[in-house]
């Protein structure tokens, strides 16, 4: 009797163990082929003089065509467009930079044959979403380096062929993610890097942006068009991609599982109608998704995602630690157990610690980013780019470039902050069911140790 007792609680065990199992839904990862090996800190010949090719000359396009000539060392030798105006546009800007005119490309199939061009380094995407993926395989496959406009994948099948394409050509493939070299985000990396805030257990980071202005100033109407045919966080990396620096993802932590949850959709429908002028049938994407991510060392992370509602602009950026917090909105502050040494005028709430205004200031003071030069930030301030932040990701990318040195973002920073998009969608047409994350690194998630920018010596 015992042993049929003993028997019944074993398979009862099992069945329980199989159910939860079941639960969470898997992707497929594919095998890494023979000879191809991950571009963990991948680094290349250094490059005097980095030539670039500018795709897509819209809103962001023509504004990095308006920042890399402030960059020694950079030459813009050729611009591609569908838009006649757009290449005039660029040449006009080069002309006042005393540039020589770049080589234009133009029509459906001009990209391809700028990417063929043979004396050129950098590919530098800035075109719609749906193009990002298959410009940057075709451009590597010419022997390029690419940097490309966030989000840089679409699917997963878009993002394992770009890891596969950067492991097989060994070349760069960096998403453009200027939101890491805001100047909070760099000093509060800092700090959680000195172990200000203790051990960091929890984050949040969101795109929290009212588009009502925006929506019909891209071109053909593609953004609101992709809203409205696809579910889930469809722009994840302004929000997950700090904070995902600051938990060392795939250097000693890498996200583990999602699980997705959104309103109705309510707005994205109304405002099709206004900006399209057309009657819309239907409308996938909510006013607001939810997704929570917890890591395989059992840490925590919140996104959210709200392009159509007046909520007030936030990307959150929070950073939990067991002995501090990090906040940028909706307003910045520290709070900190114990007293940071120092004459800092702290005022004391409970017992935390909470600096703002001159106080936050002063505490920054001591953890500036090693990348942040007094130049590259008088710089960053006078040329601009979403307050600066664009300006010092051009400068990095091209910094790295010159010295041979591992880039600040590699392709498994891309196909983490991009699966966002797939997985939150597989999530939430499947009854918000828990989604397994890749370890798109497969298996090298905890080789390199701790995130670090790469400086020369």
């Amino acid at each position: 009797m015992k042993t049929k007792v003993l028997l019944c609680l074993y398979c009862l065990c099992f069945l329980l163990a199989s159910c939860t199992q079941s639960v969470v839904i898997k992707t497929e990862i594919p095998a890494r082929q023979a000879g191809q090996e991950h571009v963990l800190n991948l680094s290349v010949a250094p490059i005097d003089t980095v030539r670039i090719g500018m795709i897509g000359l819209g809103m962001r396009g023509i504004e990095a065509v308006r920042r890399l000539p402030h960059i020694p060392g950079v030459k813009i030798s050729a611009i591609c467009d569908l838009r006649e105006e757009c290449l005039e546009k660029a040449q006009k800007i080069m002309a006042k930079f005393n540039l020589p005119q770049a080589n234009e490309y133009k029509g459906e199939e001009g990209w391809k044959e700028l990417c063929r061009q043979e004396d050129l380094d950098l590919i530098y995407i800035c075109t719609d979403w749906l193009s990002h993926a298959p410009i940057a395989l075709y451009a590597m496959d010419c022997g390029k380096h690419v940097a490309i406009e966030v989000p840089a994948a679409l699917n997963m099948e878009e993002i394992w062929a770009l890891i596969d394409k950067a492991e097989q050509t060994r070349l760069h493939c960096m998403m453009l993610e200027n939101c890491i070299y805001d100047f909070f985000e760099l000093t509060s990396l800092e700090m959680a890097q000195k172990g200000v805030f203790g051990e960091l257990i929890h984050a949040e980071g969101a795109y929290i942006h009212n588009l009502d202005f925006f929506w019909g100033e891209y071109w053909n109407n593609w953004r609101l068009a992709y809203n409205q045919e696809h579910r889930g966080d469809v722009y994840p990396t302004h929000g997950i991609g700090p904070i995902c620096l600051a938990l060392n993802i795939h250097r000693g932590d890498r996200m583990k599982t999602l699980v997705s949850m959104d309103t109705k959709p309510l707005n994205g429908k109304k405002i099709m109608e206004k900006v399209s002028g057309k009657t819309c049938e239907g409308f996938a994407n909510a006013d607001q998704t939810n997704t929570l991510i917890q890591t395989e060392l059992g840490k925590t992370m919140l996104i959210e995602h709200n392009v159509l509602t007046p909520r007030p602009y936030s990307r959150m950026y929070q950073l939990v630690g067991t002995d501090g917090y990090a906040s940028k909105y909706p307003t910045k502050q520290y709070c900190l157990r114990e007293e940071v040494k120092g004459e800092i005028n702290a005022r004391e709430i409970l017992e935390e610690k909470v600096y703002m205004d001159q106080e936050l200031k002063a505490l920054q003071a001591g953890y500036t980013s090693p990348i942040l030069t007094p130049e590259l930030e008088k710089s960053a301030k006078e040329v601009g780019g979403h307050g600066g932040m664009d300006f010092i990701m051009d400068y990095r990318l091209i910094y790295c470039l010159q010295h041979g040195l591992p880039l600040d973002m590699d392709v498994y920073d891309l196909a983490e902050w991009c699966c966002l998009a797939p997985l939150t969608k597989l999530s939430l047409e499947n009854d918000n069911r828990p989604v397994e994350i890749p370890d798109f690194t497969r298996g090298a998630w905890n080789v390199v140790e701790g995130y670090k920018f790469a400086i020369s010596k």
